[in-house]
């Protein structure tokens, strides 16, 4: 009896890893377990499965996007988090994801890895929906333009989450900074730009205390 690892089982019957994973849980399916804990699916098994009818193959490609900020939000394991949220996201849905890709860089960055791969494969047509937390994990600034590019190459941005998270707040302070001290070094030198981004820095710091009285 041939045994297949998951990648290769899904591979062949044309899904996504986690639909193999979501038919287990359905009991639609029992792959053998090594002793090591990892599956293997029998072709027979997989053949049963999809004579049987019970599933749907012909899911809609989607793209999943997720990005953080720094390196220590990705080794906190938020990066890893966040793209388990789309997974399921895509799972519950049915969609067949197709590609995975994730940044740790500020949404300021235009030169994204993660990002340039999502508009080369929208550009080739390669699939039909984009599945993101929020629109900032896309972008800071400039959302309306990538979303009408990729509109334009027949792919819909889903934002699966309506409202940011606390310490998102947090990021934007960090791209304020970014932005206002590239605009006041050009004004006012390397220099002068310093002693700007600290006296912001100073009023962010009071202005805290001032939210969290507020809030008592």
């Amino acid at each position: 009896m041939e045994l297949l690892t998951i990648s290769k089982a899904a591979k062949k019957i044309g899904v996504h890893p986690n639909s193999l994973r979501n038919w287990e849980k359905q009991g639609l399916i029992k792959p053998v377990r090594l002793p090591s804990g990892q599956r293997r699916y029998s072709i027979d098994e997989l053949n049963k499965l999809l004579q049987s009818g019970q599933i749907n193959t012909g899911q809609e490609d989607v793209v999943l996007y997720a990005r953080v900020s720094t390196k220590k939000q990705a080794d906190a394991g938020n990066l890893n988090r966040q793209l388990e949220r789309l997974r399921q996201y895509a799972d519950e849905s049915n969609y067949r994801v197709v590609a995975e890709f994730t940044d740790v860089a500020s949404g300021l960055n235009q030169k994204r890895r993660g990002l340039t791969n999502v508009f080369k494969l929208a550009e080739r047509g390669e699939y039909k929906k984009l599945i993101i937390e929020y629109p900032d994990r896309l972008t800071r600034f400039g959302y309306s333009y990538i979303e009408r590019h990729l509109h334009y190459c027949v792919v819909e941005v889903i934002a699966i989450a309506e409202k940011e998270p606390e310490d998102a707040q947090s990021e934007l302070v960090r791209d304020l900074l970014a932005i206002i001290t590239s605009f006041s070094a050009k004004l006012y030198g390397t220099r002068g730009g310093k002693k700007i981004r600290q006296g912001f820095r100073e009023l962010i710091t009071e202005v805290k205390p001032d939210e969290e009285k507020e809030k008592e």
